[in-house]
């Protein structure tokens, strides 16, 4: 598959994600690209990850993910961010679900839906969550249901058709993955959270796309065009 580049002509983007940090893990670095260009990116989240934390209550922990989330946000230019009161680790497509991204969508009216991947497996031996796959699969839904839809709406994931080429949004990736520091600190106390969003981040970028080679890059799968 060759990669085309990330259409350039929109203003605005909504980034639709189930929990904390799925947008880092992920596709940040074309998210810093395209505020840096002036493009307008909004967040909304089903979720605040308040089961995220092993050993930490969802009292203690939903507030702290939403600020790591929010700081995370606003390092790469993000500073719309919404959380919404889906059970997290208990997401499902369903209507009221659908609901809640329709009406997102039909309020903020934007050029580009973005979503995580809803496949199966990230790569052989690499399963997909299950909160991602019905959340990504309600978004479709949603999308589909609309009568004035946006222009295009992808996925963040493998075996894409798109790419955005990040060379030079590496590091700011880097930090606002790193500003999730308590969650990732718990996850692994043995590595550095810098070394461990550093990896992250590659593991993301690299290697180049075909189609887009000599460049980092983000990848993404076209799933609707109007």
């Amino acid at each position: 598959m060759v990669h085309q580049p990330f259409p350039t002509d929109w203003a605005t983007a909504l980034v639709l994600v189930p929990h904390p940090d799925d947008t880092e893990y992920g596709c940040a670095a074309a998210v810093a690209k395209w505020t840096s260009q002036g493009k307008h990116v909004h967040y909304a989240l089903a979720c605040r990850g308040e089961v995220g934390i092993p050993g930490m209550s969802p009292e203690e922990c939903g507030p702290l993910r939403e600020r790591e989330q929010r700081r995370s946000s606003a390092i790469v230019g993000v500073d719309n961010v919404e959380f919404w009161d889906f059970p997290d680790s208990q997401i499902f497509n369903t209507p009221e679900l659908r609901a809640k991204i329709a009406e997102t969508i039909t309020e903020l009216a934007p050029d580009v839906v973005i979503t995580l991947y809803s496949g199966p497996e990230w790569a052989p031996g690499a399963p997909n969550q299950r909160d991602h796959i019905e959340f990504a699969l309600a978004v479709a839904a949603a999308y589909d249901s609309l009568p004035d839809k946006p222009r295009w709406f992808f996925e963040h994931g493998p075996y894409g058709t798109h790419g955005e080429t990040v060379d030079d949004f590496i590091d700011v990736a880097v930090a606002s993955l790193a500003a999730h520091d308590v969650y990732l600190s718990v996850y692994n106390p043995d590595v550095p959270v810098a070394e461990q969003a550093r990896k992250q981040v590659d593991m993301t970028t690299l290697p180049p796309l075909p189609g887009l080679e000599g460049h980092r890059s983000v990848e993404f799968i076209l799933k609707r065009e109007c």
